[in-house]
């Protein structure tokens, strides 16, 4: 595999610089900063602009002062050098590389710090979020979907939490697929500080940490919000797999539904309160998911086109997350089983002629029940029956 490798930031970009001194300027936040750039027509306006003229466009004293006397340059300057010093990449909104997907949001990040593979972060990819406290099946869920998803080339998504976001990153790697982290702290700030070494591994094999906020940010609560528009934004959908009633969860899918993202979610056991986030978002028109096609049939067909499946070698038949045991199945119905199709019925007639000398007529019926009580088969109108997806 070929991994791109980080270009750091060169002094001499001074549009970069530009829009960094202004994410830097105290009392702007990146919606108002937009503003301010479109009211002057362009990033070298606005530093090129007198202290009146800042004020005139509605900037508070203290902004307009950052600007207007070069202080912002030199913050931004200061901060470009200390990116630099660990190899860290400073992407503007007027880059080329800055994802064009997160850019169709209502307040994108001017700037975004990037860590490890800079391309990544602009492939087509879904979000994998949820609880810190996953059940077994939950942790389990996360990491297989995301596992089937990054065989198939697409990026994940997630924030590097606890849970089940370090179970979607987790199953990206088992992949050798890529998988790209949002941090709510700097990227040289790994939170929580165990996932140190999985931040490694992402980076490792292709994968990146970004982050809006500048080197040295400490894990504040409230920027963790703050960044899930980010998760959502950049995904081209947001899987969620556990989450409770009064989570970050919900604010990212707000965010995807906001954002105009396919929202996905694994349904739980309702008895379970982390079921509630997912069970409650399917009840709203989520697509419900059990297995990789899930999500892979709601794609953008030019994503689907573009991305070509990869089977793994060692298991012919793909090996996928299911809501159902993925047990070894019993003789007569390993044998029913691999005679069905999944994009085609075949009649129970041609069933019971092809199985006649090995089985009786009686053992491939009740072989056929239980492979549709276990959901793996589905029977079609006629007697026509057809494997599961």
């Amino acid at each position: 595999m070929s991994n791109a490798v980080t270009v750091p930031y060169s002094i001499d970009d001074r549009s970069t610089q530009q829009w960094l001194g202004l994410t830097l300027t105290p009392g702007l936040g990146p919606t108002k900063a937009r503003r301010i750039v479109e009211f002057f027509g362009s990033i070298e306006n606005v530093f090129a602009a007198s202290l009146t003229e800042l004020e005139a466009a509605g900037l508070n004293a203290s902004a307009a002062q950052s600007l207007g006397t070069g202080r912002s340059l030199e913050l931004a300057h200061e901060e470009l050098l200390r990116a630099n010093a660990v190899n860290v990449r400073l992407i503007s909104i007027e880059d080329q590389l800055y994802p064009a997907q997160l850019k169709q949001i209502y307040d994108p990040p001017l700037v975004l710090y990037v860590r490890g593979n800079q391309t990544a972060i602009s492939e087509p990819g879904i979000a994998v979020v949820g609880t810190r406290h996953p059940t077994p099946y939950g942790s389990g869920m996360a990491e297989r979907l995301a596992c089937d998803l990054a065989a198939r080339g697409l990026i994940i998504f997630s924030g590097m939490a606890r849970g089940v976001d370090t179970a979607g990153h987790r199953g990206a790697l088992a992949a050798k697929g890529k998988t790209v982290a949002v941090f709510g702290t700097g990227v040289d700030v790994p939170y929580p500080k165990e996932n140190t070494r999985l931040m490694e591994q992402m980076i490792a094999l292709g994968g990146a940490v970004i982050s809006e906020f500048p080197m040295g940010t400490f894990a504040a609560p409230q920027n963790f919000p703050i960044r899930n528009r980010i998760i959502s934004g950049i995904a081209l959908g947001v899987l969620v797999v556990e989450a409770a009633e009064y989570s970050g969860t919900r604010i990212t899918s707000r965010c995807a539904l906001e954002q105009n993202r396919e929202v996905f979610a694994v349904p739980g056991n309702v008895t379970n309160k982390n079921s509630w986030g997912p069970n409650t978002l399917i009840k709203q028109g989520a697509k419900l998911v059990a297995t990789w096609e899930d999500v892979w049939e709601e794609l953008p067909t030019d994503v689907r086109l573009r991305l070509t499946p990869k089977p793994d070698p060692e298991s012919p038949g793909g090996q996928t997350a299911s809501l159902f045991q993925e047990s070894e199945l019993p003789p007569h119905e390993k044998k029913i089983f691999a005679l069905l199709k999944a994009d085609e019925s075949t009649h129970i007639d041609e069933v019971v002629e092809r199985l006649e000398p090995e089985l009786s007529s009686s053992e491939i019926f009740a072989a056929l029940f239980e492979l549709e009580l276990a959901g793996k088969v589905k029977q079609l109108p006629g007697k026509n029956f057809v494997k599961s997806l």
